[in-house]
């Protein structure tokens, strides 16, 4: 009788070892999933946010081009004067010029 009380005292103790390392994994398994959860949730977020940013600029800056303050025309001006000034060639004159052109 002393016998098989001894063996039912192991059993419960590995059976509440058992359950005590199942609890653990799962607790550790929530813990991995809600790390995930955290981490991919931040690059949505950080993605959704650059997304409505530039949806904005573009909206913005539609509306700014579509309009005809002064402002607006004088940019306009300037940046095509700097696009056109950019285009031209580079000429050098005199003795200044290299001979191996």
């Amino acid at each position: 009788m002393e016998n098989k009380d001894k063996y039912r005292k192991w059993m419960w103790m590995a059976l509440g070892v058992f359950a005590s390392l199942q609890l653990y994994f799962v607790r550790e398994l929530l813990a991995a999933f809600a790390l995930f959860l955290l981490v991919f949730g931040l690059i949505a977020g950080t993605i959704a946010g650059l997304y409505m940013l530039q949806k904005t600029w573009e909206a913005g800056l539609g509306a700014a081009l579509a309009s005809q303050n002064r402002w607006v025309l004088g940019m306009r001006r300037a940046v095509a004067f700097a696009e056109d000034w950019a285009r031209r060639p580079i000429r050098r004159t005199g003795p200044e010029m290299p001979s191996n052109i």
